[in-house]
């Protein structure tokens, strides 16, 4: 492959960091900061707004700009705020760099130091032109934003995209305060987070690998069987949080269907949103974020009213519910209308 696909693979892990390092930290920050659980939680709520935001906005502003300069730009805010960020002791500070970092896809802490050798790179290996040959060249917009637009909310896939943020706030929720449920009600020390944290994101990257083979193909399988498998696995680890092994076995399993189930979703909306290829993608990017922010939001919520550090992992079943009933609805209104959906 290019060098410059490992470049901006280096970018995006970046950025991938540092939306989902928090789960790991949320009680430190909480502790340093002065704040509860539930507010930590929201700093992964505030990055994911700003990615609802963003993602689409970006897309649109981004059309007309030389690749080079939109990701040097974006990449710059990315480092900034969150060298910003990392040396704060403010929590509304944090909060609003969260914020502002997402709009550029950013992560905060260490995460720095990722970015800035990949700022480098982009800088040098990437072509400064739209059109990819490193020359300027206008852009040719075959489809006005408009016609996009009315593509994205049609009925057809108002469902899907509902779908994909209720899966991923049931995601978002019970990972978000993971250290928490894994150190006071599992019993795992603070040593174990880390390793904890590692196997989810082995599980998740399995996810993405297998779904990336089959979902071309069995998207409809693949979605169905994934949403019923994480409604079981959410409600299985908030029954047995109490037992060290059957939680660290869990936690891989539940990355795996979380992100396989995330991918063959996205596969669906390309598919049917052919219509809207400038902002297809980022429509995805902000339904998922919607949930990642609802989902903290929400877990946290259970957590202020006392339910304890399993609540959000039952929250996270029951979003897994609410898209189940959503998705029977769709095929429901489909079945009653007679008229066939291609997947």
């Amino acid at each position: 492959m290019p060098f410059a696909v490992y470049v901006l693979g280096l970018a995006v892990f970046a950025q991938g960091t540092s939306e989902f390092m928090l789960s790991g930290l949320v009680s430190s920050i909480a502790a340093d900061l002065g704040v509860s659980l539930a507010a930590a939680g929201l700093l992964t709520s505030a990055f994911a707004v700003g990615m609802v935001l963003g993602a689409p906005l970006m897309a649109l502003a981004g059309r007309t700009w030389p690749r080079r300069r939109a990701l040097l730009f974006f990449l710059a805010v990315f480092v900034a705020v969150h060298i910003a960020g990392a040396l704060t002791p403010s929590y509304g500070v944090l909060l609003a760099t969260r914020f502002v970092g997402a709009l550029a896809n950013a992560g905060f802490w260490a995460v720095a130091l990722v970015s800035l050798p990949a700022f480098a790179a982009i800088l040098r290996s990437l072509p400064g032109g739209v059109r990819g040959d490193g020359e300027a060249a206008p852009v040719r917009n075959e489809l006005r934003v408009r016609d996009e637009l009315r593509v994205l909310t049609g009925p057809r896939l108002r469902p899907t995209l509902l779908t994909m943020a209720l899966v991923q706030g049931a995601t978002f929720c019970a990972f978000s305060y993971l250290e928490p449920l894994l150190t006071r009600e599992s019993g795992l020390s603070s040593a174990w987070v880390p390793a904890a944290l590692a196997l989810f994101g082995a599980g998740a990257f399995l996810g993405v690998t297998v779904a990336g083979r089959y979902a071309d193909r069995r998207a409809t399988a693949l979605v169905a069987y994934g949403m019923v498998a994480l409604a079981l696995g959410w409600s299985a680890l908030a029954l047995t949080a109490g037992r060290p092994v059957a939680v660290l076995v869990l936690i891989p399993l539940l990355g795996l269907l979380a992100f396989g189930t995330g991918t063959a979703l996205i596969t669906r909306l390309l598919g049917q949103a052919a219509g809207a290829p400038t902002l297809a993608g980022a429509s995805a990017t902000a339904a998922f974020n919607l949930g990642a922010a609802v989902g903290p939001w929400a877990g946290g919520l259970a957590l202020d009213a006392g339910l304890g550090h399993r609540a959000p992992v039952w929250v996270s079943a029951a979003l897994m519910g609410l898209a189940l009933v959503v998705t029977g609805a769709r095929r429901a209104a489909v079945a009653v209308s007679g008229v066939r959906v291609t997947e």
